[in-house]
């Protein structure tokens, strides 16, 4: 079982920066595929971005290719989200989850998930 809390969405301006984080809890976070999703107003959720195990592959949706990063911490059990010259189309509740298994952008293999962030982007 893994539980997990996303932090560090707020209120921002176009073309400002975001870090968001995701703590895990869990002595097997290390083994976890990772990834991130968002869910705007009125919109369905979609993928953004995943990591694998060992931070060897990374995949994007091609709407933050370029501006959206990635990455994890093994040891600290979390998993990180730069996001850089954000847009106000970026505004959405952003979620993190896991899974046991390769990295995918099919939110449906995901098997645990965050209660979400929320992101505003002001234009």
């Amino acid at each position: 079982q893994v539980q997990l809390v996303e932090s560090g969405g707020g209120l921002v301006q176009a073309g400002d920066s975001l870090r968001l984080s995701c703590a895990a809890s869990g002595r097997t976070f290390s083994t976890y595929t990772m990834g991130w999703f968002r869910q705007a107003p009125g919109k369905e959720r979609e993928f953004v971005a995943a990591v694998s195990w060992s931070a060897g592959r990374t995949t994007y949706a091609d709407s933050v290719k370029g501006r959206f990063t990635i990455s994890r911490d093994n040891a600290k059990n979390t998993v990180y989200l730069q996001m850089n010259t954000l847009k106000p189309e970026d505004t959405a509740v952003y979620y993190c989850a896991a899974r046991v298994g390769g990295v995918t952008t099919a939110q449906t293999v995901y098997n645990y998930w965050g209660q979400g962030t929320q992101v505003t982007v002001s234009s």
